[in-house]
């Protein structure tokens, strides 16, 4: 069971405690042990079962040690199972709707009789909210905005929750006797942002095959089986998400495998090729009439098309097959091409771990540099620096640096930019950072002319370095803030500034569009983890999967330059 979906439980809860006004100590602890198991490495239900000692972890007393293992054991907590029967059931889902939380929630339960989003949406288009603490037109305008793109979310997954459950499953069924290959297919094997369900292919010994089903559907967080076949079966998981298990015959995986991948349009562009050809593709093979030439991998698929292999992260119909045909698929970026990370927080500002812990995880990865970029001022919630905080900071780095060896630790700060395009810190302090990432936290709401304008003023600071998480969105939770990413770009390439790709899952900012943009464009990316924890370093290989999808290669990327080379390139 992995630490996420267990720290769930606890933010459920805390939710529901905060909906019902109780005390915000209680409240916070709960969030608190959300927070540790979120942020630790070691895997908390493997402790449950070595014996150990769980309240020795921060923030963790013994009644939620004790719900820990509860959790564990039995895939439930009585607890939060109670404590949802108190309250309607479509309650607790309004905090998906952005810009809504718990506190809201209550205002508008106790106020407007509103138990569910259909009825906040019903509330907010008859000017129901209106005169309730600080709600007018705008306000409901905002709410019934939110609820559009929640709908249009629904039922889809961010990638790192698909990512986790295709390897704890494949994990699970691999021992079984006679299984062969097993593969995630998919818009997950694409590496998009979200995914709507998860296919996994097998090849299985034949006589082994009723096994490998019996045991797919009896998989411990298995809420629902929705299908139990010989060759197919379906189960939906505790969270919502579905999964897809096909066992295929061995001359027929390379075809099938091509085919669920997908994507649609990417299919039914080698469709039209392969009949152009006269020959015919489906996930059985590729067919001269009635004679299969191909199918057993991907490659001689695409070989009997006349095509080189192509990375899945490519096969959305972008040009991917034109640019095949002619030799001239780009060389992906991979994830040992990074060579340092460029965005972090530490204990100095939000983050969990300080500046040598964070350099020593990073040395473990292979790096051979990282940024600390704490945040500025105006981030009171993260406990941004000050001018003179961030100047005693950046002399502990310095220490940091005296004490490491094997990798540096590079001066930074994120910046925030302010709504008129000026920067939250002063010049003279900013020249003293190597790394100054200039990003955006509040005031989202001004128009796209406003927004841009105020960007493009803050990258045409000379000591502005990297644009952080250029358009401030969360996947499935928070829309991008309007703006005119074009601009931005040519300003960037124009003042030598490097657009980002946040590599946390819920940002991918840059998204893949984006990226290939900017590169197609002349500029530079960077791709960070944005980690404020030693165990979110690990978040880049999300970061990579984007920049894949846009079509980088390692020279489009600064930070799989050498230490030299990338100092050279950000001292402009």
């Amino acid at each position: 069971m992995e630490n996420e979906k267990i720290a769930r439980y606890f933010n459920e809860i805390a939710d529901i405690l905060e909906i019902r006004g109780e005390n915000p100590f209680r409240i916070r602890s709960y969030r608190n042990a959300a927070r540790t198991l979120e942020d630790m490495s070691e895997n908390a239900a493997s402790l449950v079962g070595e014996g150990a000692d769980l309240t020795k972890l921060p923030g963790i007393g013994g009644s939620i040690a004790d719900k820990i293992k509860e959790i564990v054991k039995t895939g439930k907590l009585t607890f939060l199972h109670d404590l949802k029967k108190e309250l309607p059931s479509g309650l607790p889902e309004l905090l998906k709707i952005e810009g809504i939380g718990p506190k809201k929630v209550k205002l508008f339960y106790e106020k407007a009789g509103v138990s569910s989003i259909d009825r906040l949406e019903k509330a907010a288009r008859a000017g129901k909210l209106h005169g309730l603490f600080r709600m007018g037109e705008k306000s409901e305008e905002k709410i019934i905005k939110a609820i559009e793109n929640y709908r249009k979310g629904a039922g889809r997954f961010r990638l790192d929750i698909g990512f986790t459950y295709a390897r704890a499953i494949t994990d699970y069924l691999k021992p079984l006797k006679g299984v062969g290959e097993l593969i995630s297919a998919g818009s997950l094997r694409r590496r998009r942002e979200t995914i709507g369900d998860l296919d996994i292919l097998a090849i299985c010994a034949k006589k082994s095959a009723p096994d490998l089903m019996e045991r797919f559907v009896k998989y411990d967080d298995g809420e629902e089986v929705i299908a139990h076949g010989s060759t197919k079966s379906s189960i939906r998981l505790t969270g919502g998400l579905q999964v897809d298990l096909r066992v295929l015959e061995k001359k027929h995986f390379g075809a099938a495998l091509l085919y669920f991948t997908g994507s649609k349009a990417h299919n039914i562009a080698l469709r039209k090729r392969a009949q152009g050809m006269g020959l015919k593709v489906s996930e059985y093979g590729i067919f001269r009439k009635e004679k299969m030439i191909a199918g057993a991998t991907e490659d001689d698929s695409y070989r009997s098309l006349k095509l080189p292999w192509i990375p899945p992260e490519l096969r959305e119909d972008r040009g991917e097959i034109e640019a095949a045909e002619k030799g001239k698929l780009p060389d992906l970026i991979e994830l040992k091409d990074i060579r340092g990370d460029l965005q972090m927080h530490t204990t100095a500002s939000d983050g969990k771990n300080t500046i040598e812990e964070m350099a020593r995880a990073a040395k473990k990865l292979g790096y051979e540099y990282i940024a600390v970029t704490e945040h500025s001022k105006a981030v009171k919630v993260a406990g941004g620096l000050d001018e003179k905080a961030l100047a005693a900071h950046l002399k502990l780095i310095d220490k940091a640096n005296a004490r490491l060896s094997g990798i540096r630790v590079l001066k930074g700060v994120e910046v925030d930019i302010m709504g008129d395009g000026t920067l939250d810190l002063k010049d003279s302090i900013l020249k003293e950072c190597e790394v100054v990432i200039a990003a955006i936290h509040y005031k989202f709401n001004l128009s796209e002319k406003e927004m841009t304008k105020r960007i493009i003023r803050a990258l045409q600071n000379r000591y502005v370095n990297i644009m952080g998480h250029p358009t401030g969105r969360l996947v499935l939770e928070r829309e991008p803030y309007p703006v005119n990413i074009e601009e931005v770009i040519k300003t960037a390439v124009n003042e030598g500034v490097v657009m980002e790709i946040d590599a946390h899952p819920s940002r991918l900012d840059l998204n893949d569009v984006h990226a290939r943009m900017a590169k197609e464009m002349g500029a530079k990316l960077s791709i960070d983890t944005d980690a404020h924890a030693a165990s979110q370093l690990e978040l880049m290989q999300y970061g990579v999967f984007t920049a894949r999808r846009a079509w980088l290669t390692k020279k489009d990327v600064v930070n799989t330059h050498p230490l030299k080379k990338l100092l050279a390139f950000l001292n402009r």
